[in-house]
């Protein structure tokens, strides 16, 4: 079949892509948790994850870098490339788990939701980063409506890829086969395109931090006091984390922007019903 083929193809692309990425990113000066991220959405998007890579975040030359990844677009790419990252991985056990027990497609999608926010949220999100915050506690605050705006968009890409694109194929949602795992990863990149602009906002407005820059002590890039050099920042060291616990007035406003977040999610599940009908048993089930 010609899926198989594509299939072979991807996965061939995939690893190669991932052994760069892993072997190279080793000598960019970047956050390690992004470099972690970067690896990670590389195994779900293949050739393109190595693409964002060197066109987004490897240094071009040595000592550019804070200056390279200053550019809105890049601080963007690092901030939705960091939430599929660490959403996804809560998204597939969700999906493996739902096939396990056979759980109705709408239950399924609701346990990947709550796995992938949960996982994003307490993990990537505020444990990982929480040097940028005064406690743990106040890294879940801080993060949590910008974790839930970007996983709703993410989420809203996703569910009409997972549920329609390959109708009628219970292979597709079985993880013994290797046809689940194209399929999850067509469903993450669609995700990734359309949490894109919800990112660019929750950037533009310091609500979630994008590319960063880590050099050693001595070395004469500027540095924060734990040698962080966060990019695209022009404030004082500790910027980043002063705009995300100081109270602002986002452009659109918050609750206009959680509500679209909302209705995008919303869509994609219109989308998925109409076209693939949510109601149904676990499609591995049948």
């Amino acid at each position: 079949m010609v899926i198989d083929g594509v299939m072979l193809l991807w996965f061939g692309l995939t690893a190669l892509a991932v052994a760069f990425v892993a072997l190279d990113i080793r000598r960019t000066p970047e956050n390690p948790v992004m470099k972690w991220a970067f690896v990670l959405f590389t195994l779900y998007s293949g050739p393109f994850g190595a693409f964002l890579y060197v066109l987004g975040c490897r240094e071009p030359l040595p000592g550019l870098h804070e200056q390279y990844v200053s550019a809105r677009w890049r601080q963007v790419l690092g901030s939705t490339m960091h939430c599929v990252a660490g959403d996804g991985i809560g998204i597939i056990v969700g999906a493996v788990i739902g096939t396990l027990v056979a759980l109705p497609l709408l239950a399924d999608i609701a346990l990947e939701y709550v796995l992938g926010f949960a996982f994003g949220w307490t993990i990537f999100q505020a444990l990982f980063m929480r040097g940028m915050a005064r406690s743990y506690g106040e890294a879940l605050r801080n993060t949590f409506l910008p974790e839930l705006l970007s996983m709703n968009c993410l989420m809203g890409g996703m569910i009409p890829v997972m549920v329609i694109a390959f109708v009628g194929n219970p292979d597709a949602h079985d993880p013994a086969r290797p046809l689940f795992w194209f399929h999850m990863s067509l469903s993450l990149m669609t995700g990734f395109v359309i949490a894109y602009p919800m990112n660019w906002w929750l950037v533009a407005n310091h609500l979630k931090h994008g590319m960063m820059t880590v050099r050693p002590r001595d070395d004469s890039a500027p540095a924060t006091p734990q040698g962080m050099a966060m990019s695209g920042m022009a404030g004082a060291p500790g910027h980043e984390a002063a705009s995300m616990a100081t109270p602002h007035r986002p452009i659109p406003p918050l609750a206009v922007m959680t509500a679209i977040s909302f209705l995008v999610l919303a869509a994609g599940l219109l989308i998925a019903y109409v076209f693939g009908d949510l109601t149904r048993a676990h499609p591995h089930a049948m």
